[in-house]
């Protein structure tokens, strides 16, 4: 078993060296949904249009998802510490070229620059976690680790907004600047790469065989995926040959990925780590908790903006609480999690979550802000109890010198899972409510009792305040489909409740499918 003190140096405190990580994995995590909110004003000071802006999201996008996967083989070849430093420091220093970018063109290359150094953040900030701490104390280090992945997106929108109301949008990057320095030098006093990491360092001295056919699969492949998730919605999916090319682009990409590395004796991404059924089953859950996580998180704020117009600020304060309330559950459920199957802690979280979701879809256009903050918050609780205890089960036998590849593919497949659940969301939403209308508008028609009666009453309303009959009449029709345009509206946000409560649900039959982690027991652990 790896000693618990096998990454820190100098016998410093765990727990301090948990604080760093955490706060540069926040830092990283929070960049994705903070700038989202602003995009609005950077547009506008930067004259671009709206469509044109999106590209400062799927830029980071494009570039995170194609690093993230080999920023395990990267942190063994660099030294974990010399690589974890390295991220956050360019991180920083692209954080500054956002700030002070002077056009839209040079703002998306220094976004993907941000991308490049902020994928190595999450999965080495996990891997240092598990090699810090000893089995029995590592649900509650994950539960520091949890707290910057289920947090940061919850509070990232109220920040943001906050941030650009009150100062400007460049500080919206620009802030990532001094945090990056103190982090630097945190991790520069605190961290030293684990004995197994070194020697396999050592041993690999001299020899430089990248794998750049797999590297050039996975940069085609994972860029063309995230494309096409992040664009689908917006040019109509199959109906645009963009979307079509580079769907097709994506699928035989990391087909012939995934071909390539099994054939490889050293991979950039060691698929072979998915032979185990803990592994694979707990990549497949966590996929599904980020679908959970980023869907409902992207979900939320639209509803209120479209339904109740509520500002960017207002729409954030409507997740943030339930990001206070994971913060609050996350080191109770770390505490847990050495003491109860983590199978059971995994099959209430996607239950509670489905159940929560499921409550969702009796909103409607008279419910208030209270009620949605509260929803909110019961449908966040569950997921604390996800989190730990999945990375827990998943990652019990991975060896200590695997650690750096297994904490890069699971932490890819959680944000390819938001990716999804983003697209899934929006895609539904849009299709949905164009089902519903076009279901509501049989029903307005002058032949149908109640929609004679309220024209009625409308066009006397009206008549009364502009004295018009004709007026009256369109003012009447006006209000009705603006009232259609409403409740299908309405209609399809429950519908998207609907659907992720009822996928969540069939996740916990999956749980039967994990053995009965024994992390004591097994080879040299870690994330």
């Amino acid at each position: 078993m790896a000693s618990p003190q096998s990454g820190v140096p100098g016998g410093a405190n765990p727990w301090l060296v948990a604080l760093t990580v955490g706060l540069a994995a926040f830092m990283e995590v929070l960049d994705i949904s903070i700038a989202n909110v602003a995009l609005q004003h950077i547009a506008g000071s930067l004259s671009a249009s709206q469509d044109e802006s999106t590209w400062i999201l799927t830029s980071y996008l494009v570039t995170n998802a194609i690093v993230l996967p080999v920023s395990g083989w990267l942190a063994s070849r660099i030294g974990r510490k010399r690589y974890f430093i390295g991220c956050i420091a360019g991180f920083s220093l692209a954080s500054l070229a956002c700030g002070i970018a002077p056009s839209l063109g040079l703002l998306i290359i220094a976004r993907g620059l941000q991308g490049v150094a902020g994928g190595g953040l999450q999965p080495n900030s996990q891997a240092i976690l598990a090699d810090t701490f000893p089995p029995e104390k590592r649900g509650q280090a994950f539960a520091v680790y949890g707290l910057a992945v289920v947090f940061a997106p919850a509070i990232g929108p109220t920040l943001g907004g906050w941030i650009t109301d009150n100062f400007s949008w460049r500080w919206v990057f620009l802030l990532n600047v001094p945090i990056g320095i103190v982090l630097s030098l945190l991790a520069a006093r605190m961290l030293a790469d684990p004995p197994a990491l070194v020697a396999k360092r050592k041993a690999q001295r001299g020899v430089f065989d990248f794998d750049y056919v797999g590297f050039a699969l996975l940069v085609v492949g994972m860029g063309a995926l995230q494309i096409v998730l992040d664009k689908g919605q917006e040019d109509d999916w199959f109906g645009s040959s963009f979307i079509t090319w580079f769907s097709l682009a994506a699928v035989l990409a990391l087909v012939a990925f995934v071909v390539w590395e099994l054939r490889r004796a050293d991979p950039i991404v060691d698929l072979r780590l998915l032979a185990d059924r803990n592994f694979a089953v707990g990549n497949l859950l966590m996929f599904m908790l980020g679908l959970a996580l980023l869907g409902t998180t992207a979900l939320l704020p639209l509803y209120v903006q479209s339904l109740f117009d509520y500002t960017a600020t207002d729409a954030g304060l409507v997740i943030s609480p339930g990001g206070f309330a994971v913060m609050l559950t996350m080191p109770l459920v770390g505490a847990l999690s050495g003491k109860i199957d983590t199978r059971i802690l995994i099959g209430l979280g996607f239950a509670g979550t489905a159940l929560a979701l499921y409550a969702m879809t009796r909103f409607n256009g008279a419910i208030d802000y209270a009620t949605i903050a509260w929803a909110r918050v019961y449908q966040s609780l569950p997921l604390a109890f996800l989190f730990i205890p999945i990375n827990l089960t998943a990652m019990a036998a991975v060896p200590s010198a695997k650690s750096n590849n297994a904490t890069a593919i699971i932490n890819m497949m959680r944000n390819l899972g938001g990716s999804f659940g983003i697209s899934i969301v929006t895609t539904l939403i849009a299709r949905r409510e164009q089902y519903h209308q076009s279901m509501l508008v049989e029903h307005a028609s002058p032949l149908d009792t109640p929609y004679t009666v309220a024209a009625r009453h409308l066009q006397n309303a009206y008549l009364a305040w502009s004295g018009s009959a004709v007026d009256a009449v369109h003012q009447a029709q006006a209000a009705i489909y603006a009232m259609v345009q409403k409740q299908a509206a309405l209609l399809s946000f429950n519908d998207a409740f609907w659907l992720m409560a009822v996928v969540l649900a069939a996740m916990v039959p999956l749980v039967l499918l994990l053995r009965k982690p024994h992390p004591a027991s097994a080879s040299p652990p870690a994330l």
